[in-house]
């Protein structure tokens, strides 16, 4: 493990956890690395931004955010007090959305600077938030992108809020603005209330390497729109990536964040060099996330090794300043003919593995369920209660309890509920991409 981080910045550190012997002949090796960064800035409210973050929040204001009238009267609220969240010196602007977009504040085109005068005129501006017209989301993460843009500001990111399906805009749209804003800021989203699509929400998010989450009561979202605010002002360093380096003959197989949350990476690889690709992670603060890494190696014979992958976390060049290489990890290929160590499992590896398979398990059986395949919604839905009950995932169990009666959870013997509330539905779905980290001993 090496660490080349200035004293000023976050110091990274990269461990790696494998089992790196293989069978005569075998081929692919897995390994978790772990990031962690830690001595980044704490959340102070007196504590200057120096101008390193700009925020856009977009709260949307369709016909739709009337009924009930608290999810508006919530949104305000919500806003206002993300906005008595920011640092001073933090650019920020608040954007209204429906089938367009239109800037709340400060206007114009620009951003304002945090201080005590303009988070009062932000507030004082939030109180002409009215519901009315379509859902049209590109149109909003369009306009928060030429408001970024416009900043020099290193951590950029956006707060986005919806209650409905995006009616007014074509996916493909959609697609193509996630696709073009990707890289250019990160993005937290929020559904609120039960009328909106998951995989909207989870898409944008995913798209833009935020968070998703869903806040079916509007009492709650000044809760969670201050939590979020709070992680923003936490972040440190922006636009770092995984890059992973291979020998002749050995290729990248999949890269997938998987912990605090499952998020496959693999496809979006841009190559940085011979044999290195590069794969976004997005802002840090002081935090560990973890990622399984699949390389497939040339076989070889008993007695040989090899250096599968070098894993090193990367920050760009920007502002005059040079590339830096944060932390560097090793993976390695060791070929034996001792079968009890070839066939063991890591057990970072089989934790992490079960945690993917049960968040696709659990898509897979909501989805069989809203088909009405009761006999594989029960198989699927059972099998995610039996890897949440080993994996020790009360979060998820407890979830899943709402939409399952559970018979047997060791054995993943579950009974469809009649009745599911759709906000009990939704959460599980949302969440369903969230991770526990392996038990220490």
């Amino acid at each position: 493990m090496a660490n080349f981080a200035k004293p000023s910045a976050p110091r990274f550190t990269v461990d790696v956890y494998q089992n790196e012997f293989l069978p005569e002949g075998g081929r692919d090796v897995h390994a978790i690395v772990t990031v962690t960064a830690t001595g980044g800035g704490s959340v102070t409210r007196g504590k200057p931004a120096d101008g390193t973050a700009a925020v856009v929040i977009m709260v949307d204001c369709s016909g739709s955010m009337e009924y009930p009238a608290e999810k508006m009267r919530g949104a305000r609220e919500a806003t206002a007090a993300a906005v008595d969240t920011l640092r001073d010196g933090t650019a920020f602007a608040v954007i209204a959305g429906t089938h367009v977009a239109k800037e709340v504040y400060p206007g114009r085109g620009r951003l304002a600077v945090a201080d005590p005068a303009t988070r009062a005129q932000a507030k004082e501006a939030l109180r002409g938030l009215s519901a009315g017209g379509g859902t049209a989301i590109g149109t909003w993460l369009r306009l928060a992108d030429g408001l970024l843009r416009g900043s020099t500001a290193a951590i950029r990111h956006g707060i986005l809020l919806t209650d409905g399906r995006n009616e007014h805009e074509e996916p493909a749209v959609l697609r193509a603005t996630l696709d073009a804003c990707a890289g250019r800021f990160t993005c937290d989203a929020r559904g609120v209330g039960t009328d909106w699509e998951v995989k909207e929400v989870t898409g944008i998010a995913s798209a833009l390497l935020g968070s998703a989450d869903i806040v079916a009561d509007p009492a709650h979202l000044t809760e969670d729109f201050t939590r979020m605010m709070e992680n923003v002002m936490g972040k440190e360093v922006a636009d770092v990536s995984l890059r992973l380096w291979t020998p002749v003959g050995a290729e990248i197989q999949y890269v997938k964040q998987v912990a605090p949350s499952v998020r496959d990476l693999t496809d979006r690889r841009t190559d940085t060099g011979p044999r290195a690709g590069d794969y976004p992670t997005g802002s840090w603060g002081d935090e560990s996330r973890e990622y399984h890494v699949c390389v497939r190696v040339p076989g070889a014979a008993v007695g040989q090794e090899m250096l599968a992958s070098r894993a090193t976390m990367v920050r760009p060049a920007a502002n005059g300043e040079p590339e830096a290489v944060l932390a560097q990890g090793l993976v390695r290929a060791v070929w034996t003919n001792d079968v009890a160590a070839s066939t063991a499992i890591n057990p970072q590896v089989a934790h992490y593995t079960g945690q993917a398979e049960l968040a696709q398990a659990i898509q897979q059986g909501l989805e069989a369920r809203k088909m009405g395949d009761v006999d594989g919604a029960t198989a699927k839905l059972g099998r995610a209660v039996q890897l949440a009950s080993v994996s020790g995932n009360a979060d998820t169990a407890r979830l899943l309890s709402k939409v399952v009666d559970v018979v047997d959870a060791v054995a993943g013997t579950v009974r469809l509920k009649a009745k599911v509330a759709d906000a009990d539905e939704m959460t599980l779905e949302t969440r369903s991409t969230q991770t526990v980290r392996v038990k220490k001993s």
